[in-house]
């Protein structure tokens, strides 16, 4: 069975940083090719402004579609779309869009409320009680996903990048987060 997990970041969490690396290193070990979007030049300042927000989501699409334009989708039997911020919208935007729709599940870290416009069902969501990127709609995120039946990891204290400052702690989370997100990849073994 061929199998494609690609990799959308965030703003400023890139590829490199732990949920992605992790997860990425998860992926390569149950077979799937890799694709990283290391999307770049976006705005300063985008938090809390709209504007940037959008200017940022459409720069990150616009990338995102550029570097997967030449890809044979036709060749793989499943779809692993890992977004990270931003890049769950991007990943949510493509994964309804595609044609292949039905072959791409998604591992959405620390999503963003718009993520939820798109229209996507086989997905796990991570995203902390202290995200200064949603604030109070983090228990939006719980009811959006409830609604849908996804699975979302609410973790506690947990700011953008699922960490709370202290180091210990924010291993166990990083452990916790990474096993689910193993448990996600092994449904269709």
């Amino acid at each position: 069975m061929a199998k494609l997990a690609v990799f959308f970041p965030g703003i400023g969490y890139t590829v490199d940083k732990p949920l992605m690396y992790y997860s990425r290193k998860l992926a390569v070990a149950y077979g799937y090719e890799i694709i990283l979007l290391p999307y770049q030049g976006f705005p300063e300042n985008v938090k809390g402004n709209p504007d940037k927000m959008v200017e940022s989501y459409e720069l990150a699409l616009s990338y995102s579609i550029d570097a997967l334009a030449t890809v044979n989708w036709n060749m793989y039997d499943e779809i692993l779309f890992v977004g990270k911020s931003v890049g769950t919208i991007v990943a949510a935007t493509l994964a309804d869009q595609s044609v292949f729709k039905d072959r791409i599940r998604l591992v959405l870290y620390t999503p963003l409320v718009e993520t939820f416009q798109f229209n996507f069902k086989d997905a796990i969501v991570f995203t902390g009680s202290n995200d200064p990127w949603v604030g109070d709609e983090h228990h939006r995120i719980l009811d959006l996903c409830q609604k849908r039946s996804i699975r979302c990891e609410v973790f506690d204290g947990a700011n953008h990048s699922l960490e709370t400052g202290k180091t210990d702690m924010d291993l166990e989370y990083m452990k916790r987060v990474m096993a689910q997100t193993e448990e996600f990849l092994q449904i269709n073994e």
